[in-house]
């Protein structure tokens, strides 16, 4: 779905975690997860970190009790919203993405593509 956004790339970073960007901007990420306190993150791949554009739009998911949402200490004070994957429907989840992306994208590259 991400990819389907325009000039939009996936890939894996040195640490072996998926994201994905436009014009070099992280959009989504794979979770890393604390599974043993004081030891190094292991990705979570049933969930995403998706960016958000701001604050407000955050906490209002949360707020939602929608269990596809939720966070931790580490997103404190950070536009991301951590999401659920086998919780979230492809609707909401393209929607997700694509707020993501808006947020992102230069200027010129959401004139031009109309979203």
């Amino acid at each position: 779905m991400a990819l389907a956004l325009p000039e939009t790339r996936a890939g894996f970073n040195e640490g072996g975690q998926f994201f994905v960007e436009v014009a070099g901007k992280g959009i989504a990420w794979t979770w890393m997860e604390r599974v043993v306190p004081k030891k190094p993150r292991v990705p979570c791949l049933d969930a995403l970190a998706i960016r958000v554009s701001n604050l407000e739009i955050k906490e209002a998911l949360l707020a939602s009790n929608d269990a596809a949402f939720f966070t931790e200490p580490h997103y404190n004070n950070y536009p991301a919203i951590l999401v659920r994957l086998p919780e979230v429907d492809a609707e909401e989840f393209r929607d997700l993405l694509t707020a993501a992306w808006r947020a992102k994208a230069p200027k010129r590259l959401l004139k031009d593509s109309g979203l």
